[in-house]
């Protein structure tokens, strides 16, 4: 049953899972071990709110700029081609970028030093799902080695 093509677990279920506590980590630790306040007060809480806006932003473009392709689950589709338009150009994971920029917002905008170290570690869990994401998107697309080497991960230009 593991090796059917449509498995929950083949298709990279259990990152899914994993990933929607740390999510809620992220999203609840600032509100509940934070300085901040809604209506950001200081230079840092208001530096805070725009990263957040941005990253929310970023996540919504490269989540429309998936079209078709747009899954869940860290393994491709069958039937759709790699997208290398839109975000897709500067960075090969904008929607997890727009997540931990949201993340790491968040937790400034609310003054909150455990609300980043759990956007760290949302970060990280992201890279290790990207990883294991890029395992299959190398099976699958004979010119992503390419297309690594033009477009870095997450920060155009650096990461």
């Amino acid at each position: 049953m593991l090796k059917q093509k449509n498995s929950f677990i083949v298709r990279g279920g259990i990152w899914v899972l994993a990933q929607i506590p740390l999510m809620l980590v992220v999203l609840l630790i600032p509100l509940w071990y934070g300085a901040g306040h809604f209506v950001p007060a200081g230079m840092w809480s208001l530096a805070g709110m725009m990263l957040t806006v941005s990253g929310f932003f970023l996540t919504v473009w490269a989540l429309k700029s998936l079209g078709e392709a747009l899954t869940p689950f860290p393994q491709p589709l069958d039937g759709v081609t790699l997208n290398q338009r839109g975000l897709y150009r500067w960075m090969r994971h904008p929607i997890y970028s727009g997540v931990m920029l949201a993340g790491f917002g968040w937790a400034l905008w609310w003054l909150s030093a455990a609300g980043a170290l759990f956007a760290l570690v949302l970060a990280l869990f992201f890279d290790r799902k990207a990883a294991q994401e890029e395992i299959w998107l190398r099976q699958k697309y004979p010119d992503y080695p390419n297309y690594t080497r033009r477009v870095k991960k997450f920060i155009p230009g650096v990461y």
